[in-house]
C-alpha cells in the first residue's frame, strides 16, 4: 500500500492494510506503523462523520510502533494484535457509516459512538507498552 494522502479522502476510508498473520520473531515496524497510521486515518473519517474533525496526535501516539518494537517480546505481540483487532472493528464500522451516509441518513450519533470506542481501545493499546 502506498502512502496515504494527508487530507483524508473518504474513498479510501475502508482501505486498511491486511493483518500480518505470520510469526513475529523480529518486530516488523514498517507493517505495524502502516496499520497504526491506517486505523488513525479511519478514525479521522469517523471523527469527520461525528462532526468532530481531525485529532492532532500526540508524540506518545505517533511513536507507539517504535516504542513497541523497542520493548519487543510480548509487549510488541500484544500491541500488534491490539492494532489488528482495532482495525477489524474500525473497518466494518466505517463501512456501515459510509453506507448510511450515502443513503442520506444522519450518522453523527453512531459515528460518535465508534469514535469513542476507538479512543478507549487505543488507550488500552498504548497502556500495553507501560505494562510490566
Amino acid at each position: 500500500m502506498s502512502a496515504m494522502p494527508h487530507e483524508f479522502d473518504l474513498a479510501h476510508a475502508t482501505m486498511l492494510p491486511p493483518a500480518d498473520t505470520g510469526p513475529r520473531a523480529t518486530p516488523n515496524i514498517g507493517i505495524l506503523a502502516a496499520q497504526w497510521e491506517a486505523v488513525h486515518e479511519a478514525a479521522a473519517a469517523v471523527g469527520n462523520l461525528a462532526q468532530l474533525g481531525r485529532e492532532a496526535p500526540t508524540p506518545e501516539i505517533e511513536q507507539l510502533p517504535h516504542r513497541a518494537a523497542e520493548r519487543g517480546g510480548w509487549h510488541y505481540e500484544m500491541v500488534a494484535h491490539g492494532i489488528e483487532d482495532l482495525a477489524a472493528v474500525m473497518q466494518p464500522g466505517l463501512r456501515a457509516l459510509l453506507s448510511l451516509t450515502a443513503q442520506g441518513q444522519d450518522t453523527t450519533a453512531a459515528a460518535l459512538t465508534l469514535w469513542r470506542e476507538f479512543h478507549t481501545a487505543r488507550t488500552a493499546i498504548v497502556d500495553l507498552i507501560e505494562a510490566n
